[in-house]
């Protein structure tokens, strides 16, 4: 049977990574993301490295119409949807006290309610025989508070909340729902940094242990996915 993937924010980073990894896999692939070049860049690179369907969207997740748009987008390529991988986030660095007004909306936009608000477009595609799978993509800072991470900090307790609430109100229908919490991972994010790389983690990485998670569907949940560079975070 073909299985599917819906990955937010998937032209960079983790979840650049997580396309790539199920793609690989033979997984049909739909993703959206800000960059219209990367967009296209990315479908034909996925449906012409590994002979799957690959189906991009210009989205920013930061708008609830872009993605209950592209939630329906999704539907019209997918029949039954298998894996969710809410993954589009955003990083703004400062303290509560000092954030420039609207990076609070802002991330909160972006990091939890594009969650909540694709979820809600998708759960009714979303597979019901024991391979339907959520991802949603926390942080460390889901459970850390980080100085000068304020607003983010926020924004990623709240998504793993709403992975705790989405995991107990989906139990029954044996979806599966993780909250990966991943550390310093080599990303844009630490672009310009004097530290080395192997002081980081890899967006193969993650995408590596999300894949082991859906491995194990059929019998068991990884409810929360922490993961650490080896010598701890930074």
């Amino acid at each position: 049977m073909l299985k599917n993937i819906v990955i937010t924010g998937a032209t960079r980073g983790i979840g650049k990574a997580i396309a790539e990894y199920f793609a690989s896999e033979g997984f049909d692939v739909a993703f959206c993301a800000r960059d219209a070049k990367a967009v296209e860049a990315l479908s034909f690179y996925l449906s012409d490295t590994f002979k799957v369907k690959a189906y991009g969207m210009v989205a920013d997740c930061s708008n609830v119409s872009d993605v209950k748009s592209f939630g329906a987008f999704c539907i019209s390529k997918f029949e039954k949807i298998n894996v969710i991988v809410n993954n589009a986030g955003l990083f703004i660095p400062g303290s509560i006290f000092d954030e420039k007004e609207g990076d609070f909306e802002l991330m909160m936009s972006t990091n939890i309610a594009s969650a909540y608000h694709l979820t809600r477009s998708l759960i009714s595609a979303l597979d019901t025989e024991g391979d339907g799978y959520i991802f949603n993509i926390c942080s460390t800072a889901s459970f850390v508070p980080y100085i000068n991470g304020g607003s983010y900090c926020i924004s990623k307790h709240a998504l793993l909340g709403f992975s705790k609430v989405l995991r107990a109100e989906l139990a029954s229908r044996k979806t599966g729902v993780s909250a990966v919490m991943p550390g310093a991972t080599l990303t844009d994010s630490w672009s310009g940094t004097k530290l080395p790389a192997t002081r980081f983690m890899t967006p193969e990485n993650i995408a590596s242990f999300i894949w082991i998670a859906w491995q194990n569907r059929k019998t068991c949940v990884m409810e929360e996915i922490i993961l650490r560079p080896i010598q701890g975070d930074i």
